[in-house]
């Protein structure tokens, strides 16, 4: 029994080493990425081709597939691309996730390249790049390497505690009659992914068996298509509380892999059982499992591209009714993307925007309910208000989940700025919510402006707004040159402000105007102004993120 534990444990944590080098490995690829994620992202809404291609791009980068469908349904989750564009993406992370696959097996190639030889230096060199250069660039390399040398230590522990199970027969008999048994090696495969959530590092498991001489071809052809079926699990799960949408994405990256492991697990029992069954009695090693599982992820992909419609449709038979729109709740952003702090950056802008468009509607909605005497508008106005705090407190605290991510610096200093940002747009809802209220008000105590007052308020507020509008294109942009302009024309809403209060008070003076209207117009410019001081702080914002830091104005 005693044997059993000390091989147990010493396997346990050399699995855990090897997922922990890979998450390592795949935190600084992301940040050495850093814009170009942005574009991989920009990419995945032009064609399904640029998805299979995308999908297995990012797998490569983040060392999970598992991740990738739990990100792609966060994407679909967030409106960001379609279900027919999802298929695409998860079809390439399937090729994507041979990756890891390879690294291993690299050890078979040369005595250099064997985890004994390799990590040691490996890791050295990466954890000297962390600890000691004052480069960014050389600090990800460094966590590249580490990451990379950790997942060979951990290789070779789990190599070293099964290597004495090759003696034992109990084993040996046990791959043969999974091997025997496709419906057993299946299982075997879809339990072991299922439990540790990764496909790849469930690959890393049979390829260490296969190093101990442990695994027959058949058996391991069976196990690997288990495997893609129990990486499943981890999106399924992941959908749970989700759009329907993102759930038929799930469902989507179920059918590809069951059907594909379908076809393939029916060529291979006609293959070994009737075609060459010698083969698959004869011992595997690590390199033919990682040829044994390109060719089938990427033949899978080949054969199913072209049904993506189809798997799509299937899916809806799965997840049946129509989505239900809120407008409070978040649209861009999803937990299952913090998995890509990149592409989660990118859309939390998304997301800041669409709250910034909220907020200049209700200003508009304000204006227009106080001139014509609307009370439907201001009711329009008071209920998207909620939704505009409501969008404040779940932007705010999605934004402190990525700043806790691996973020580079100048990740890091966007999503300091959207922070400064979330805060202005909330206080520009405040101000609508104010006109909206001194419209009721108006409406209320029956105070009608004169022509000449009506159409100061009006040409001060299409001077506001448009500030406004266009300090929000430039954060949506990131232009610093659109955000230069901002500053000025916040200068001439001041003097309006300014200028309009004198022209009231004069004709308050001579009794052209009543006081209690008075008392509403210059509330009312008085609330304009400040929104034109919010949209000055949110293009400053974006002037900071190029250097060019000029005060922040509270208001």
């Amino acid at each position: 029994m005693q044997f059993y534990t000390k091989i147990l444990f010493a396997f346990v944590g050399g699995l855990g080493l090897f997922i922990y080098g890979m998450q390592i490995m795949g935190d600084g690829l992301q940040k050495s990425a850093g814009n170009k994620m942005k574009r991989l992202l920009e990419i995945l809404t032009n064609n399904r081709l640029m998805g299979v291609l995308v999908g297995a791009a990012v797998t490569a980068i983040i060392q999970s597939s598992s991740a990738t469908t739990v990100m792609v349904v966060g994407f679909v989750n967030a409106g960001l691309m379609n279900l027919v564009q999802a298929a695409g993406v998860i079809m390439g992370a399937n090729v994507g996730t041979t990756v890891t696959g390879w690294i291993v097996s690299m050890g078979e190639w040369s005595k250099f390249l064997k985890p004994s030889e390799l990590a040691p230096v490996v890791i050295a060199i990466g954890v000297s790049f962390v600890m000691f250069s004052n480069k960014k660039s050389l600090k990800q390399i460094g966590e590249i390497l580490a990451g990379f040398g950790i997942l060979f230590l951990g290789l070779e522990m789990m190599s070293d505690a099964v290597t004495p199970l090759r003696d034992l027969p109990v084993f040996s008999q046990a791959f043969i009659s999974l091997g025997h048994n496709p419906f057993l090696g299946i299982l075997a495969g879809f339990a072991v992914t299922a439990i540790i959530q990764s496909s790849s590092a469930s690959v890393g498991i049979l390829q260490t068996l296969a190093a101990a001489s442990l695994v027959p071809w058949n058996a391991a052809v069976y196990i690997i298509m288990g495997q893609n079926i129990g990486t499943c699990v981890t999106a399924i799960l992941s959908s749970i509380g989700a759009t329907k949408t993102a759930k038929r994405a799930a469902y989507v990256h179920l059918l590809f892999n069951v059907l594909g492991t379908i076809i393939f697990s029916t060529i291979a029992i006609i293959y070994f059982n009737f075609i060459n069954p010698i083969l698959g009695q004869q011992l595997i090693n690590m390199t033919e499992i990682s040829i044994v599982h390109t060719i089938f992820n990427i033949s899978n992909t080949v054969i199913l591209f072209p049904f993506c419609s189809v798997l799509v449709y299937l899916s809806g038979k799965f997840v049946k009714g129509e989505e239900e729109k809120d407008e409070s709740s978040l649209q861009h952003l999803d937990e299952r993307i913090l998995e890509t702090p990149s592409f989660a950056v990118e859309n939390a802008i998304k997301e800041v925007v669409r709250m910034a468009n909220m907020s200049g509607e209700n200003v508009k909605t304000a204006i227009e309910a106080l001139l014509e005497k609307n009370e439907q508008k201001v009711e329009r106005v008071l209920k998207r208000e909620k939704s505009i705090n409501e969008l404040n407190r779940n932007i705010t605290q999605y934004l402190v989940k990525i700043s806790n991510s691996p973020l580079n610096e100048k990740q890091n200093t966007i999503v300091t700025g959207l922070f400064h940002t979330v805060n202005d747009i909330e206080r520009v809802g405040d101000h609508a919510e104010n006109i909206a209220e001194l419209a009721q008000f108006a409406i209320d105590e029956k105070i009608q402006f004169s022509d000449s007052a009506a159409l100061e308020l009006k040409t001060m507020a299409e001077k506001c707004i448009e500030c406004y509008e266009d300090a929000i294109r430039s954060r949506e942009e990131n232009n610093p040159e659109l955000a230069k302009t901002i500053e000025p024309k916040e200068d001439i809403v001041d003097r309006m402000e300014e200028e309009l209060r004198s022209r009231h008070i004069n004709r308050l003076s001579k009794n052209t105007c009543k006081p209690i209207s008075g008392i509403v117009f210059l509330d009312v410019i008085s609330n304009l102004e400040r929104i034109s001081d919010h949209a000055s702080n949110i293009a400053l914002g974006v002037l900071s993120e190029h250097g060019m830091n000029k005060k922040h104005r509270n208001q």
